[in-house]
């Protein structure tokens, strides 16, 4: 089996569009999906609706246990590196968080040799060539 790490713009794409539906209920190429914990906090700080909570809900408790997958301490160190690569100390960036959470997301992907899926291919590929073996595909 294929594993998958769904990024947070295809679950926004499939709320408000109803794009990649295949990649979302886990049909795609047979993969396994994963759930990043920072894709989750992600969809969660933009639930501003009792409506949008309740998806975000549905979207978490469609991964059983042992598909929900945090970053270890040894990411975070790692993650810094490769946001330094990137950005330098980030002082010109409006938005450093951001950043910071699509590193932690390839991390956890790579970490358990998962592939990233997500619509933001350009960010995520300057990521990959930080972090050898890192497989990035858009949906």
């Amino acid at each position: 089996m294929h594993k998958v790490l769904l990024d947070t713009n295809v679950f926004i794409d499939w709320l408000r569009l109803g794009r990649h539906p295949d990649w979302v209920i886990g049909s795609a190429m047979g993969a396994v999906r994963f759930l990043s914990s920072v894709v989750l906090m992600e969809l969660r700080l933009g639930a501003d609706t009792l409506r949008r909570r309740r998806a975000v809900d549905r979207i978490r408790d469609s991964f059983p246990n042992g598909r929900w997958l945090a970053p270890g301490p040894a990411a975070f160190d790692r993650a810094a590196a490769v946001f330094r690569a990137l950005h330098g100390d980030g002082s010109s960036m409006r938005d450093r968080l951001a950043a910071m959470d699509d590193i932690l997301i390839a991390l956890t992907a790579r970490e358990i040799g998962a592939t990233l899926v997500t619509s933001n291919t350009g960010d995520f590929g300057r990521i990959a060539a930080e972090l050898p073996g890192l497989r990035v595909l858009e949906p």
